[in-house]
């Protein structure tokens, strides 16, 4: 049998076909010796049979005569080896893969021999052999529709009672090995959405809804585990953004799978995964987690961070519109919603009733653990002090105010008092939620963000429903927030739909009466909390940019929303910037400050008008650069004082372009700065004979004013120079020449190093010695979006030279120093002269907004 295997015959034949199927039909049991005969031969029959169904129909007709599908069984029971079972299961992967005509699918499903291969007890120890064998039910999963699934379920009385391919897949689902859940969930994508009611029913029907259930208990444990990784990183030396971000990636993939699901058109299964998401996730997990900082029960607790991250991530992608709402729903809730009426724990703490009082002991604290009862106070400061200016507002109101404050309370509070990943979070959490297509505008209304284009076509609506021009007794502004024109009518059973639901479906009583009269009250709570924010000098400025993105999309077209107290707020926090402007002029890169602020200017008016925030959500789970301020001390690196001056700068276009825009006035493309002059005749350049360009290497300049010195750049190679000190504008430069033996008081540039920053100081020891500190000429601007989606990947830091240089006496070093703090001078005030249009702001106050 054997040479008559290997005798020459051509090998893509129908001959070739008949023998090997005659060679495999004679085998009787496989073991050790005849298996590599059968590994070929089933090999050799994938290639045939995929020849034949692309060339001639013959192959497929014999492979039907002969029943080849039941020797491929017959040959798996029989074998004593795994090796044959890894090529049968590659066989039957490539041969359904490659099967092109629908006649031969049909055929290959036809038969309970596809039912037997799945349903075969695989020693599923042999890591390769599930790898194969979730590979050929995959390929099985490739070529499902209306017509062959059928082939593949049993029924009774039209029902599907049995679907042997899904069920074996879904055991799976959970695998340590990435690739085959992801292997399995693609099954399941194409079952689902092939459209068979029958199969939709099966799958959505107990025990295989199970399935579901254990998927966002596995998602859950993954959330989890993110935040244990969070946790990590904040401490000293931990680097987890990989860690992270790997995670990260896994459980938006998993949330990517929950939304292909629901889009297969479902329904039982996308009111599961709803429901599934709320009671398994977000009502135990990450509401809670909203509205307290507590030591975490280590099982199932997540992190604040973490929580608005996940929020974001759900909305995002699971576009769904039950979940939103009720997500926004829960948001308007009391926090006594989350409180179990047994006084159970809520992750790992319980919550005291009485907060009313411990919030009259409280300024800014937002936690207070009672160590007698352990308990915890949640004590969420007062975020609308301001509303006290709003006399429009019904006082009444207040009456029917919880004493416990409501989740987005809770977010609002994060804006004014939490730390920067706090308020990036919340940030990013309302942002969400305003681009959230699925979300009821009358939800974003009672939230506070009803985005400016919507609250104007809200106007309209109102106006035609009335049939009353837009321009009437008010201004259409007036017309908007006045409390008559609101369509309490619809918001209010819009959201008592949703709050029914919450009580019937979840049993969580929510109460919500203020948001039922007006809307107006929550807007101004909305922007009380972004200019409190704009006020903060501890949150980092890519932060306060998000905050500004957020206020242009909330404010109308007018200033109309922006009380006096609002203005006076930004007005001082604006001075009290460009103080620190003005400073800069005089620091480190005063040479840098005008490229900077044209350069940032233009990114900020980007980033506030853009049609969406820049910044990934997932950015506030990654190890924070560490705030400047924190870091800043005397004797600073020209690193340090570098990224100072562009948070700085970045603060102060913020505040400047919001001043603009309070006005109701258009962003110009540019800063407003004056102009460059020309080169005074009598400055030091000019009698150098150098121009606007600067200094170059190897060029010639007089040497009129310079002064000799010597410095060595080496180890016991003194050098002899001339020094100077010129400015030229913004710029200014440190120059050491060569004097020319053929002419007298000229000299050859040969060291050029920048002046700002060189910290000119004489040696107190050594009179005749001065020490300069040289900085870089430039500095890495560093992409501020690329920077925060990966702050593992650091700038190399710049490093400072030294210069001392040597003088022959104490006068001139005295000389020298003198004129470096000339030009320095001249340089700081050029630079303020052309800044100065920024530096003030001019506002006429509305007297009647007090």
């Amino acid at each position: 049998m054997w040479f008559s295997f290997w005798r020459s015959r051509e090998r893509f034949s129908l001959d070739e076909f008949r023998f090997l199927t005659d060679q495999l039909m004679k085998v009787q049991v496989v073991n050790e010796v005849n298996k590599d005969f059968v590994i070929e031969a089933l090999r050799s029959i994938a290639e045939l049979i995929t020849y034949g169904d692309q060339h001639d129909v013959a192959y497929f007709e014999f492979f039907m005569e002969k029943q080849v599908m039941g020797e491929f069984v017959r040959i798996l029971r029989i074998s004593r080896t795994v090796i044959v079972s890894l090529q049968l299961l590659q066989t039957m992967s490539i041969v359904i893969q490659n099967l092109k005509n629908e006649h031969s699918i049909y055929y290959m499903f036809s038969n309970e021999h596809i039912n037997h291969l799945i349903t075969y007890s695989f020693d599923f120890r042999n890591e390769e052999l599930l790898s194969y064998y979730i590979s050929f039910l995959r390929a099985i999963s490739g070529k499902l529709n209306k017509n062959t699934i059928s082939l593949l379920v049993k029924t009774h009385n039209e029902e599907v009672v049995s679907f042997p391919l899904y069920v074996e897949a879904i055991r799976f689902a959970f695998h340590e090995e990435s690739m085959i859940r992801t292997a399995v969930r693609a099954l399941t994508l194409n079952v689902y959405h092939v459209g068979d009611e029958a199969v939709n029913k099966f799958v959505a029907s107990d025990p295989h809804t199970g399935y579901f259930s254990n998927l966002v208990k596995f998602f859950r444990e993954q959330c989890i585990n993110l935040d244990k990784l969070v946790n990590a990183s904040k401490c000293i030396g931990s680097d987890t953004s990989g860690s992270i971000l790997s995670s990260v990636d896994e459980i938006e993939d998993n949330l990517y799978y929950f939304s292909d699901v629901i889009s297969a058109g479902i329904p039982d299964i996308g009111r599961l995964i709803t429901d599934l998401i709320l009671k398994v996730l977000i009502f135990p997990s990450i509401l809670p987690s909203l509205r307290m900082e507590v030591v975490k029960d280590s099982d199932t607790g997540i992190g604040t961070a973490t929580s608005l991250y996940l929020l974001c991530c759900i909305l995002r992608i699971v576009k769904i519109k039950d979940l939103a709402n009720i997500v926004a729903a829960v948001l308007l809730c009391d926090i006594e919603t989350f409180v179990p009426r047994s006084e159970a724990k809520l992750n790992g703490f319980m919550v005291n009733h009485d907060m009313s009082h411990e919030n009259q002991d409280s300024e800014n604290s937002g936690l207070r653990s009672d160590s007698d009862s352990q308990s915890l106070r949640v004590l969420i400061p007062n975020i609308s002090n301001s509303l006290n200016n709003h006399p429009e507002d019904d006082s009444s109101q207040s009456d029917h105010r919880s004493t416990y404050p409501a989740l987005r309370e809770a977010l609002l509070s994060y804006i004014t008092t939490g730390d920067d990943v706090q308020v990036s979070g919340s940030l990013s959490m309302l942002a969400t939620l305003l681009q959230t297509k699925e979300l009821e505008e009358s939800m974003l209304d009672a939230l506070g963000i009803l985005p400016q284009r919507k609250q104007q076509k809200k106007l309209l609506l109102v106006c035609c429903s009335r049939k009353a021009a837009l321009v009437g007794e008010g201004s259409a502004e007036e017309q908007l927030f006045s409390s008559e024109n609101m369509v309490k009518d619809g918001i209010g059973s819009e959201m008592d739909c949703y709050f029914q639901k919450l009580k019937e479906k979840y049993g969580l009583l929510c109460v919500c009466k203020e948001v039922t009269v007006t809307p107006r009250r929550q807007r101004f709570e909305v922007l009380d909390a972004l200019v409190s924010l704009f006020c903060r000098s501890n949150i980092s400025a890519e932060t306060l940019w998000d905050g500004g993105w957020l206020l242009r999309q909330l404010l109308p077209y007018s200033k109309a929303d922006f009380r006096s107290h609002h203005l006076e707020l930004l007005k001082d926090t604006f001075h009290n910037c460009t103080s620190c402007i003005l400073d800069e002029t005089k620091g480190t890169w005063p040479d840098l400050l005008i490229m900077v602020l044209c350069d940032e200017w233009r990114k900020c008016k980007r980033t506030i008008e853009a049609s969406s925030p820049r910044k990934d959500p997932k950015s506030m789970l990654l190890p924070a650069h560490k705030f400047l301020s924190e870091e800043v001390a005397s004797g600073e690196s020209s690193f340090a004082a570098g990224e100072r001056l562009f948070e700085i700068v970045k603060v102060f276009v913020l505040l400047h372009q919001l001043h603009i825009f309070s006005e109701g006035k258009l962003l110009p493309d540019q800063p407003p700065i004056h102009p460059t002059v020309d080169v005074m005749e009598t400055s030091r350049a000019k009698r150098a004979g150098i121009d606007s360009l600067g200094p170059k290497q190897s060029a010639e300049l007089s040497l009129v004013g310079a002064v000799p010195c010597r410095i060595a750049f080496e180890r016991g190679k003194e050098r002899h120079f001339h020094f100077l000190a010129i400015t030229i504008g913004t710029s200014g430069w440190l120059i050491l020449a060569d004097e020319l033996p053929v002419r007298p008081s000229f000299g050859v540039v040969r060291v050029v190093a920048p002046l700002g920053g060189c910290n000119p100081r004489i040696d107190e020891k050594h009179m005749r010695w001065l020490h300069l500190r040289i900085r870089p000429s430039s500095f890495p601007c560093t992409d501020g979006a690329k920077h925060t989606a990966h702050p593992k990947v650091k700038s190399k830091a710049l490093v400072d030279g030294r210069w001392t240089l040597a003088f022959r006496d104490e006068d001139s070093c005295k000389a020298a120093f003198s004129m470096i703090v000339e030009e320095l001078k001249l340089l700081s005030s050029e630079v303020e002269r052309r800044i100065k249009p920024m530096l003030v702001i001019e506002r006429t106050i509305d007297t009647s907004t007090k």
